[in-house]
């Protein structure tokens, strides 16, 4: 089966979750949407920009230390929201990726369709938090949402924008995929062929929405529940309410254009976030290290910027910093390392991220992530 001394990358990590999950719960970590060219680009694009390395600097000592969005992060990489952690790891789920984003110093954000709620992650963890929400049509919900986040210490809120609708995950359609999973007959061969997540499955609380356990989702899957609760008539007028009601610390997630970043500005934004939600949403939408410098030029430093979508690597860390990121976030690399060994598995993926980083950081000739500058970096 392999173990975690085996995996030396977050592809080796990848294979374990593969070998110790069903298909369908694979699938959804793993899968895209359409056609999965936007998935496939994310990370495949990193290759293309080449990195300029120096040399004779004194590299004896690396600071990854950052800030952002008034957070302090031990490097600069954020463990992003995923929705229902447990479907990876049913024991621990979210608890897991907490406790390790916080022994790795880095901010953890939870989703708003986490598996575990907002005043048990609080109780997990006393490092750097951010809550992640969509606009509910029925704005008091939100405005609940936001003030048990507040009085939990989440000192941060996250406004995802990019799924209007759901996206066409077609490989959630061949699993015939809910959560919670169901077993019928495209699926129970893959569940029986995992015992142990059976066991793991059949042994704990269903998995479910933690923070609207109260509402009634008659009985809908996660895809037909975000197509009926989620508004479709938000606009940007609405991610100013947002920002007015919270007052705290704002992203906006889910940025492709130049356009749309200035407007996050003006919504009060104080980080825009590049995302198109790891190529599950608009297929052949560009590949976020591609929209990365006419972001950057758009926001002329106004606001933090951060980017997901394809880190694999220290270098693609680095590659994202020296264009203008100041931060980058990370979902499938942990999750993977969730469904391959729980906390233990977190724990490695982001390790493997933090020393690669340190690594060729060193390799590149920048002592400090102030160092790196587009000098660095040979564009397509």
């Amino acid at each position: 089966m392999g173990s975690l001394s085996s995996a030396h990358n977050i592809s080796d990590l990848r294979a374990l979750a593969k070998r110790r999950l069903p298909r369908m719960v694979f699938d959804y970590i793993d899968g895209g949407s359409d056609d999965e060219i936007t998935l496939g680009d994310n990370p495949g694009r990193f290759a293309d920009y080449k990195l300029l390395f120096k040399t004779l600097v004194d590299i004896s000592s690396i600071d990854l230390k950052t800030r952002v969005m008034g957070a302090d992060s031990a490097a600069p990489i954020i463990v992003t929201p995923t929705a229902a952690q447990r479907l990876f790891h049913p024991r621990d789920g979210e608890a897991a990726v907490a406790r390790a984003a916080k022994k790795a110093g880095l901010v953890y954000c939870l989703s708003t369709l986490g598996s575990t709620s907002i005043e048990d992650i609080a109780r997990l963890t006393d490092g750097p938090k951010w809550f992640q929400v969509y606009v509910w049509k029925d704005r008091a919900i939100v405005e609940q949402a936001l003030e048990r986040a507040r009085a939990a210490g989440f000192t941060g809120v996250i406004l995802t924008v990019d799924v209007p609708v759901a996206g066409n995950r077609e490989r959630d359609h061949v699993n015939a995929f809910t959560i919670p999973p169901k077993i019928n007959a495209k699926t129970v061969s893959q569940v029986l062929a995992r015992p142990g997540y059976l066991w793991d499955m059949a042994t704990t609380p269903e998995v479910q929405a933690a923070n609207w356990a109260d509402m009634d989702t008659g009985g809908m899957g996660i895809i037909q529940f975000l197509n009926s609760q989620f508004d479709r008539t938000v606009t940007w007028e609405d991610a100013k309410w947002m920002k007015d009601v919270w007052g705290g610390p704002f992203a906006i997630k889910g940025i492709a254009r130049a356009d749309d970043a200035r407007r996050c500005l003006d919504a009060g934004a104080d980080a825009v976030w590049i995302s198109n939600h790891g190529g599950r949403q608009l297929d052949t939408s560009p590949a976020t290290i591609d929209t990365l410098p006419d972001i950057v030029a758009a926001v002329r430093g106004q606001a933090d910027i951060i980017l997901d979508g394809g880190i694999r690597r220290g270098t693609d860390i680095i590659k994202a910093i020296a264009l203008g990121a100041t931060a980058v976030a990370v979902g499938r690399p942990y999750l993977y390392g969730l469904g391959a060994a729980g906390e233990a598995g977190v724990s490695h993926a982001l390790d493997f991220l933090i020393s690669s980083l340190e690594r060729d950081m060193a390799l590149t000739g920048a002592a400090r992530l102030s160092d790196l500058t587009p000098d660095f970096v040979r564009c397509p």
